[in-house]
């Protein structure tokens, strides 16, 4: 998206203030992140308030994500990017379970049916956000998105904060938490999440689970993701025809997976 972070002003730019800074994690895949920051497993880590992980605070289900996120459903959306398509040697099935490997609640929280629609949730933004894998960063960006007012998440001269990766990683304080929390230098490398597949999977999942991952499994709808990640610009008239776009895929892709879409589709 060409706005990503604007949408949540009164949202995520609360929580970059709110988020302690005193010790952050970049845990391997089993283990969590407590709400201290730290790594580890048993309930002072994995309990209330773990960050990352297989957080122990919601139960998860047996859903196998793998099993839904297909070589067929995977490669169904990057196929229809161009060949010129940067995106098409970058974004990979592979490199997504990896990142999946990280964020254990992804995908196995509720029913099935809350599972196959997180997932369609995830890449209906994806597939929006990028043109089916084509675009790793945002083309001809408005500006360099820079907010001073965070001051814990200062902008470096001459590095610009605009979209990368599956989910177009915007703004400096999402740069700065994400690089906190996954071990990269998000204010002084921006450009990181553009040229490591890891890393920009791995921002974009560290983004849906702060911020839209409990949207989607409170049932509000479609609709509330798409206020999660671009309401400002999309949402109340502002941008119909991209919220069409989002809707139209997450509803194709709840077809794949044969998954009722639910109801408040747009937001």
């Amino acid at each position: 998206m060409k706005t990503y972070g604007i949408l949540l002003v009164s949202g995520v730019l609360l929580a970059g203030i709110l988020i302690s800074a005193a010790q952050n994690c970049g845990c391997s895949p089993n283990l969590c992140c407590s709400k201290h920051g730290y790594c580890g497993n048993g309930p002072e880590y994995c309990g209330d308030g773990c960050k990352e992980g297989p957080c122990s605070t919601t139960p998860t289900n047996n859903v196998d994500v793998s099993s839904i996120v297909t070589d067929e459903f995977f490669n169904g959306i990057l196929n229809k990017a161009g060949a010129d398509c940067k995106g098409r040697g970058f974004y990979t099935r592979a490199v997504f379970l990896e990142a999946l490997g990280y964020y254990g609640q992804f995908g196995k929280v509720g029913s099935e049916a809350d599972s196959k629609r997180e997932i369609a949730a995830f890449f209906a933004h994806v597939t929006h956000e990028t043109g089916h894998f084509c675009h790793i960063e945002e083309t001809d960006p408005p500006q360099n998105y820079c907010d001073s007012r965070y001051t814990q998440y200062p902008c470096t001269p001459g590095k610009s904060y605009y979209g990368r990766g599956p989910l177009q990683l915007s703004w400096n304080y999402n740069y700065g938490e994400a690089g906190s929390s996954i071990k990269f230098d998000g204010l002084n490398n921006p450009e990181i999440v553009a040229t490591d597949s890891l890393v920009s999977f791995r921002a974009a999942l560290w983004y849906w689970m702060n911020h839209v991952h409990s949207v989607i499994l409170s049932g509000r709808g479609f609709g509330a993701t798409i206020d999660a990640i671009n309401g400002a610009s999309e949402c109340k008239g502002v941008n119909i025809a991209a919220v069409n776009s989002r809707v139209q895929y997450y509803t194709e892709y709840c077809d794949q997976l044969q998954v009722a879409h639910g109801d408040k589709l747009t937001c």
